[in-house]
């Protein structure tokens, strides 16, 4: 079977990370590709690990050079997928799944088609923005960026394959983990699918020229 990608998407405090982390704990077919990013890490972050943390001329550098699959400014800092990340999963056959914006996912699936694109929900507003204020790592002018885009982000949720919704943690990573089944299905049986469905119509054709 290839494997493909498996894209989440979200507004910033939905889960989405969360939920890719979980996943590599589950499932030993899936493997992460590590974005590229701008923004200063956060205290738990480790390079490499978390991101790839470049500076702004160490990016423009990258994307001049063709090596980002997908990027774009988000929250006043840039984000991207770098085609090596992807690449190196999918070879040890492995899907691999990543967390990135709405933009990213868009611009992603032109270079990867046949990337399966989740959009993840908070419950409620109430739960995004007590989400986004209990981590204590962004300021207010931050947040309020976050919530504008949050808002632009939602409106383009039609554009998406699946959508989940982050109420409860192993419930959404069992449906991510659904979706990511019937997609292997899928890939699987099409071609045998197809083969058996042409074999069929060929005997039942043979079988009328008796009629």
């Amino acid at each position: 079977m290839k494997c493909f990608p498996v894209i989440l998407s979200a507004p910033s405090g939905a889960g989405k990370t969360t939920i890719a982390r979980r996943l590599l704990e589950v499932r030993k077919d899936v493997g992460y590709s590590v974005s590229a990013t701008t923004r200063t890490p956060r205290p738990d972050e480790v390079d490499g690990v978390a991101y790839h943390f470049l500076s702004t001329a160490q990016f423009e550098q990258a994307v001049q050079n063709g090596e980002f699959a997908e990027y774009a400014r988000v929250h006043g800092n840039m984000y991207g997928t770098l085609r090596r990340e992807v690449e190196r999963v999918l070879a040890s056959n492995r899907n691999v799944v990543m967390d990135i914006d709405v933009q990213g996912a868009m611009q992603f699936s032109a270079s990867f088609p046949d990337a399966v694109r989740i959009f993840v929900l908070p419950p409620s507003g109430e739960a995004l923005l007590a989400r986004l204020k209990d981590r204590g790592t962004e300021d207010s002018a931050t947040i309020a960026t976050r919530l504008r885009d949050a808002i632009g982000e939602i409106g383009v949720i039609g554009e998406f394959e699946y959508v989940v919704v982050n109420d409860q943690l192993e419930r959404a990573v069992a449906q991510v983990s659904c979706i990511i089944d019937a997609e292997c299905l899928k890939r699987v049986n099409s071609p045998q699918s197809a083969r058996i469905a042409a074999e069929t119509v060929s005997v039942l054709k043979a079988e009328l020229l008796h009629f």
